[in-house]
């Protein structure tokens, strides 16, 4: 039930966050989210119950948000409706201005990708760098990286993690050389960090989502194995340049920092002879 005694701000703020849910509903088709057209559609885009359905939720409650009444949807709820309306970097933080949510760890680490870091990445080009923390979130990277593993720029925002990549993306699996070996380490570096940051919600998100995703990940991460030491040597299986080797350096961006900018240096003069002049449209 709608809150007559809240503030006319806050009553204005649901109304608009139920208006824009329902305006994001109505651009995406049954087809874009793998569901059945048949049957007549009243109004354009996926109804509520599929919306709901798609995103986990119940359909009562994710109605009642909807219609702006007096509830709280958690950072994992909004996440997981973002993601079933594809919503994209702009949408989604003004999804979470309008419930009244923080802004997410990733985009607010996003700010510090300072001017000068970038000038740096762009300045290593044709060498691939990114920028990520500890939850692997990916907060930058050059038009070198983005040929290196595809296109990022396509990907939403909040699905740019080395994890959900490596694990859920079919082809980064393919451009990984050694990936059998690569995860695991991956997953140990991950419990490592995940210590300091126990009851966050954005790690415990990241864990819930890759645990009933991935069952490698399930498993690996039911084994505890935990590492602090930083991968030196990458082998990639480019679509076009085929075999890639590269060592890889680390520079932690401040003292206690959690931010780390990763070089990949060519190992041979076949992989520099191969890299790009023109990449990503970044």
């Amino acid at each position: 039930m709608k809150n007559v005694n809240a503030r006319p701000e806050v009553r204005a703020r649901r109304g608009e966050f139920g208006a824009f849910l329902k305006s994001r509903r109505a651009r995406i088709t049954p087809e874009q989210v793998g569901l059945p057209t048949g049957g007549r559609r009243r109004t354009p885009g996926l109804r509520r119950e599929e919306i709901a359905q798609l995103a986990g939720v119940g359909v009562t409650w994710y109605t009642w948000l909807e219609q702006g009444r007096d509830i709280k949807a958690s950072e994992q709820v909004l996440a997981a409706i973002s993601r079933t309306l594809r919503l994209d970097l702009h949408e989604h933080a003004h999804l979470l201005t309008l419930a009244g949510v923080t802004e997410p760890s990733s985009a607010t680490e996003c700010k510090a990708v300072t001017p000068s870091m970038k000038a740096v990445m762009a300045k290593l080009d044709p060498y691939p760098v990114i920028v990520s923390n500890a939850r692997y979130d990916i907060l930058a990277y050059n038009r070198s990286y983005c040929w290196l593993m595809g296109d990022l720029d396509a990907i939403p925002f909040w699905e740019r993690n080395l994890l959900v990549q490596s694990l859920l993306n079919p082809e980064w699996r393919a451009r990984t050389v050694g990936w059998e070996e690569h995860v695991p380490r991956m997953v140990a570096g991950f419990r490592a960090a995940w210590a300091e940051h126990l009851g966050e919600p954005p790690w415990k998100i990241l864990v819930t989502r890759l645990t009933a995703e991935s069952p490698t990940f399930e498993q690996l991460w039911k084994r505890c194995d935990v590492t602090r030491e930083p991968v030196t040597d990458r082998r990639f299986e480019h679509p076009t340049a085929g075999p890639l080797t590269f060592h890889v350096a680390h520079l932690n961006v401040g003292v206690r920092s959690e931010i780390t900018m990763s070089t990949f240096t060519p190992a041979d003069e076949n992989t520099a002879s191969k890299l790009p002049t023109a990449a990503c449209r970044r």
